[in-house]
């Protein structure tokens, strides 16, 4: 049968661990976070880019001419 002293080890060591786990869980949760803001701002900024690329690649609308519109005659009955 264990005595105290043993007892009290395995729990301290039980503990320790348990600690351990958690700031480990914590600092691989603050990890996880970071890459996915990473992964967000990265995208934001290839859309940017990739978006101000067409506008670049976009030629400009050419200038209409207006063309001179047709009179019609007065007293010419339209066909229709």
């Amino acid at each position: 049968m264990p005595n105290s002293t043993q007892l009290r080890q395995d729990a301290e060591s039980k503990f320790k661990r348990k600690e351990l786990q958690r700031l480990d869980g914590s600092a691989a949760m603050a990890e996880y976070e970071a890459a996915g803001r990473a992964t967000i701002e990265r995208t934001a900024r290839l859309k940017a880019l990739r978006l101000s690329q067409e506008v670049i690649a976009t030629p400009a609308p050419a200038k209409l001419k207006k063309r001179p519109t047709a009179k019609r005659a007065k007293g010419v009955a339209s066909a229709g």
